[in-house]
């Protein structure tokens, strides 16, 4: 690895005093994007093979209602880092750590907000199509996999990466095996695929060190829900916030078109965020690791080391949507037989996959700097970018699906994306003016 590094810093024209540190720092983020990465693609292949599953056994509706589950999921994890990331990455940070009480109160919230996710999800899937208990089990699913993620913010920050990963590991494994399982067998049903991803992400949560689990148990009996509201006034409603209206920009068409059209018409928009999803999965989970590492550094005044970090985080980024790019191509133009069925117009479907494909260039180039911006506070002004650009979002997604249809709605999505983009850069070019 080593000597990789040295080769490929060469190749960079590196001076030669300097390569072994440059290679050095190389081979050190390489490890970290390496170890933090895999879980994410893990899970983004586990989700990939879940979706060919469901796409070719499940009818049209059922594929749509899924792919919404995975969509609403997905929010309430961003929601989560949101609301317990900034101050697990800004009291881990302190040279004594984070109080005991304050631990207490951070774990009982997680465990209200577990609650309220999986109620907020069995709602979003009744209203959009879905039978009231499939609803719940859905719901369960969503609930679970929230607690999952404040285990995976929390466990970072505690320096234990291979325990995320083997959380990781966990629910892709049996999300897969399960799967293939009920594929072998002919019993591939909605309501068997629920009960199985529910199961999966039980065992996602459970593999998490049983010092979590103590601590979690001692803030539900002990914790108190008050004093988080100090938290919430200072770092997490402002993170909220934007993230509520980063949602209303990324996803504004899976809810309008799911709720006005119905799933069997948010099918078709579902392959393209079903080929681009590891790129979506990596900037969801990146973040966590790099947020407290940020923090630290722009505290102790290594503002380079943060910008390096950002450069850093571009590349994998970047790395990832190349190879997710590349994907859809081969399997569009090859094998197109594995991701469409008859039903799915394959002219649509590659309109949507290379819509789909812009829209995550763009966040892939922008999501570097935000999580420096929130790793450095500037939560409310990014709340401001979210703002503007979750409004021209939902706008142009209602008005383009309600005048062209479904596929049109998706250039909504792309306009308010180019906003939040060209907003976040101008944010980032001020403060980098000032800290550099």
């Amino acid at each position: 690895m080593t000597a990789l590094a040295l080769v490929l810093v060469t190749l960079a024209g590196v001076p030669d005093t300097e390569r072994e540190s440059a290679a050095a720092r190389l081979v050190s983020a390489g490890t970290r994007y390496a170890l933090s990465a895999l879980g994410p693609v893990t899970v983004s292949a586990a989700h990939f093979i879940a979706a060919l599953i469901f796409l070719h056994t499940l009818p049209r509706a059922a594929f749509g209602e899924f792919s919404f589950l995975i969509i609403v999921s997905a929010f309430c994890l961003s929601f989560c880092g949101a609301l317990f990331a900034p101050p697990i990455a800004r009291d881990a940070g302190r040279p004594n750590g984070m109080a005991e009480a304050e631990r207490h109160t951070l774990f009982k919230a997680n465990a209200a907000f577990t609650a309220v996710a999986a109620v907020a999800v069995s709602l979003l899937l009744f209203f959009g199509g879905a039978d009231p208990l499939l609803a719940s089990i859905f719901g369960l699913y969503g609930g679970t996999m929230s607690a999952r993620w404040f285990a995976r913010c929390w466990t970072y920050a505690d320096g234990r990466a291979a325990r995320v990963l083997a959380s990781d590991l966990a629910y892709s494994g049996t999300v897969t095996v399960g799967l293939f399982g009920l594929l072998f067998l002919h019993r591939v049903t909605v309501w068997s695929a629920a009960v199985a991803l529910l199961i999966a992400s039980s065992a996602g949560l459970a593999a998490f060190h049983r010092a979590f689990w103590r601590q979690q148990l001692q803030g539900i009996i002990v914790g108190q829900l008050k004093p988080f509201l100090l938290t919430w006034r200072e770092l997490s409603s402002w993170a909220v916030l934007g993230v509520a209206m980063s949602e209303a920009t990324v996803n504004a068409h899976a809810y309008l078109v799911t709720f006005i059209s119905g799933p069997h018409a948010f099918a078709l928009l579902a392959i393209g965020t079903l080929l681009m999803r590891p790129v979506s999965l990596v900037l969801a989970a990146l973040p966590d690791m790099e947020r407290p590492l940020m923090s630290r550094m722009i505290r102790e005044g290594k503002t380079a080391g943060a910008f390096r970090i950002v450069k850093e985080f571009r590349t994998a980024a970047g790395a990832i949507w190349l190879g997710a790019v590349l994907l859809a191509g081969v399997l569009l133009l090859w094998f197109p037989s594995l991701i469409v069925k008859r039903e799915y117009p394959l002219a649509e479907v590659a309109v949507v996959v290379s819509i789909s494909a812009a829209i995550m260039a763009l966040r892939a180039v922008r999501t570097p700097e935000a999580v420096l911006l929130q790793a450095a506070g500037e939560f409310r002004k990014l709340a401001g970018v979210g703002i503007w650009s979750g409004f021209i979002s939902l706008g142009m997604t209602f008005m383009l699906l309600m005048m062209f249809g479904p596929l049109a709605a998706l250039c909504g999505i792309l306009t308010g994306d180019i906003v939040a983009t060209e907003r976040t850069f101008a944010l980032w070019r001020i403060w980098k003016a000032e800290h550099a």
